[in-house]
């Protein structure tokens, strides 16, 4: 038992040192409760860090940004502003002023570019988002090029993988891609162009061009109480 405490005692030293060296430099901590940070981290003035944040590697932090608690950064290059809530990002680039989470997923060999919006539930693989996208939630870019301002609804994925092989999705700059949009890779989709909720995309959309590629719905009159008629409610 005394081993172990003075081994603990002794990580106790060497963590507060850390972040004692980066408060001299102007980092905020609101709490010093479960925040880990290696040495090899560096991290701009007027950043605030909440409880529970974990930077490892050779992370740079810019200025001015926000951690909150939950968030994990492991070998990224951060820019200033950046809000990161309660996400994970490893072994990629994100500019200034980016918005990330909650619950969000940047995966390596990721660029993201400055004013970008990734928020909850989204995960983003080895792709480059230009500067203005929005990806706000339940979303999947895996291996993907995406132009500026595009904005994706809810529940897009960018199908990359064909179970042997990985393809690359391109998106050009202003585009529109609707709720529940899937885009079979390797497709490219022009420059304001627009994509309609539900669509799966098989084929090259032009600049400008839009996109409608889903089952025409078809209403069968008294057929859904015929299907119900021997369900049990509860309630």
């Amino acid at each position: 038992m005394g081993d172990f405490l003075k081994t603990m005692e002794k990580k106790e030293k060497k963590r507060l040192k850390i972040l004692e060296r980066l408060f001299e430099k102007g980092v905020e901590f609101l709490s010093l409760d479960g925040v880990l940070i290696d040495d090899t981290v560096e991290v701009g003035k007027g950043t605030v860090i909440y409880p529970g944040v974990v930077l490892k590697g050779g992370t740079i932090i810019g200025e001015n940004c926000t951690l909150t608690s939950g968030t994990r950064i492991e070998d990224c290059i951060i820019g200033d502003g950046t809000i990161i809530n309660a996400s994970q990002c490893y072994r990629s680039k994100i500019g200034d002023e980016v918005k990330i989470g909650p619950f969000s997923h940047i995966r390596p060999d990721s660029d993201i570019a400055d004013h970008v919006k990734i928020g909850d539930f989204v995960e983003v693989k080895n792709s480059t988002l230009d500067v203005g996208v929005s990806v706000s939630h339940l979303t999947y870019v895996g291996d993907s090029d995406i132009g500026r301002n595009v904005n994706f609804g809810c529940g897009c994925v960018t199908v990359n993988y064909d179970g042997v092989h990985k393809a690359r999705c391109k998106v050009g700059d202003n585009a529109f891609i609707g709720c529940n949009t899937n885009l079979i890779a390797p497709v490219t989709v022009g420059d304001n162009s627009f994509i309609a909720a539900g669509s799966t995309i098989t084929d090259d959309l032009p600049d400008e061009g839009f996109a409608i590629a889903r089952a025409r719905q078809v209403n069968k009159e008294g057929l859904g109480g015929e299907k119900l008629k021997d369900r049990k409610l509860k309630y």
